[in-house]
């Protein structure tokens, strides 16, 4: 086994809560921009403009995701090349990034025409939605090479625990979004261009500061390519990780989503009201998600700090605090939506229908929050850890037992399908578990 030095340091749960606070704050804005849009556009009365936004996010929802390796996968770079106390602090890794990410948001550009032509053919929508669609998609795709650069951003803030920063930039893009969107909307009368116009405007004023902040670190312009060898950038050994570790992310992502479709699909053909219950459920959890994946950035950053100074005493104590904490969370917010939801649905819908079937299955949705919990905790340790072929193929085979679960479950209705959501994310923490203690001792070495 090849010998690295040791860095010793100690993780606490004010480590972890340093990272995964801001970072909650952060995740938590995403869904509350898109009410606001919602809102804005809904509030002009025009079905077929709200239908065009709706589909509109929705599309980019679905490309933006494949992409969003490049902070995923940066972040768990950057952490390890903190812990081995890398001057340049993941330097060669935002700016291959950084590269990449241009590259992408370019292709996404040129290729405009014959993406929302095949959305289209997908999402078969009505004259007026598909005109309101192209107006909002032909604004908002020139937000593509912004939207890249801010998440190779990101994964650099956040892999050197920087999450303050992260947070307080992820603020600034949602504040500009929805205050642009409000004007662009009501003051210029925009319609959903105006919507897809805030967006943009948002993404652009946070990649340029995030930039800014990135130069400045590095001492100024000079200074920062001064620090880069001729070559570096290219190298072939880094660059192949790199693309395998996107690849793996990227098929992983979009196991995710397909895990989810299926889930929609079956509670679909079930009738529209087991479809709106289903969605209202399925939401209030995805909230849950979001303050998990504050913990889950924390386990991510301090594991990879850990691998990358070669000290498994730090890893296992951020593996456990992480955990700890996201049990918490699960169990608090588990009981804070039980207790909340006769309200909470009311809220959302005033069908009576649905806000009965919604309570009814209840009980069932808010136990995910405890059984997905390991999940999303060994996400991120995963990829500080940079496991990404583990969380690839822990992701398809978990993909197999929910839909194999489901299939077999299926006279149950949605009790089965509920059951077999549940079937899924045990599967996917169990093989993360047992993947892990098996490699365990290859992440580390003898000083």
């Amino acid at each position: 086994m090849t010998t690295r030095p040791q860095y010793p340091f100690d993780v606490r749960s004010k480590d972890v809560w340093s990272i995964a606070l801001p970072a909650s704050i952060a995740f938590i804005t995403e869904p509350v921009v898109g009410l606001v849009d919602i809102t804005v556009v809904g509030r002009l009365g025009d079905a077929a403009l709200l239908g065009g936004l709706v589909l509109g996010a929705l599309v980019f929802d679905v490309l933006f995701s494949m992409a969003y390796f490049l902070r995923i996968g940066t972040a768990g770079l950057v952490a390890q090349s903190v812990g081995a106390r890398d001057p340049r602090h993941g330097l060669l890794h935002v700016s291959r990034a950084l590269i990449l990410g241009l590259g992408i948001g370019a292709a996404m550009i040129a290729l405009a025409g014959p993406i929302l032509w095949a959305a289209n053919g997908l999402l078969a929508p009505e004259a007026g939605v598909g005109t309101a669609l192209a107006d909002y998609y032909f604004v908002r795709i020139w937000s593509a090479p912004f939207s890249m650069v801010n998440y190779a951003l990101l994964g650099w803030f956040y892999g050197r625990a920087a999450a303050r920063t992260g947070m307080l930039l992820q603020l600034v893009l949602h504040g500009i979004n929805i205050v642009c969107s409000i004007a662009f909307v009501y003051a210029l009368n925009w319609g959903v261009a105006g919507a897809a116009m805030g967006t943009l405007a948002g993404q652009a004023v946070a990649a340029t500061l995030g930039l800014a902040i990135l130069v400045r670190h590095y001492g100024g312009m000079a200074n920062l390519v001064s620090r880069i060898a001729p070559g570096e950038l290219g190298d072939a050994v880094a660059v192949r990780r790199m693309f395998g570790l996107s690849r793996d992310l990227m098929i992983r992502s979009l196991a995710l989503m397909g895990a989810y479709a299926w889930f929609a699909a079956q509670g679909s053909r079930m009738g529209e009201v087991a479809l709106a219950a289903n969605a209202l459920l399925l939401n209030l959890l995805m909230i849950v998600a979001f303050f998990l994946d504050g913990i889950a950035q924390a386990a991510e950053q301090l594991t990879g700090k850990a691998v990358g100074a070669n000290w498994g005493p730090a890893y296992d104590q951020a593996y456990r605090l992480s955990m700890l904490w996201g049990l918490v969370i699960a169990l608090g917010l588990g009981a804070a939506w039980y207790l909340g939801a006769p309200w909470v649905i009311g809220f959302m819908t005033t069908n009576e229908e649905v806000r009965a079937y919604a309570l009814e299955f209840l009980p069932v949705a808010v136990l995910c929050t405890l059984t997905f919990m390991p999940a999303v905790v060994y996400d991120g340790v995963l990829i500080g850890t940079t496991q990404n072929v583990v969380m690839r193929n822990g992701m398809l085979v978990s993909l197999v037992v929910f839909v194999a679960a489901a299939l077999a479950l299926r006279d149950w209705g949605n009790w089965g399908l509920w059951a077999a959501m549940h079937a899924w994310f045990l599967a996917r923490g169990g093989i993360y578990w047992w993947a892990l203690e098996r490699k365990k001792t290859t992440l580390f070495s003898a000083a």
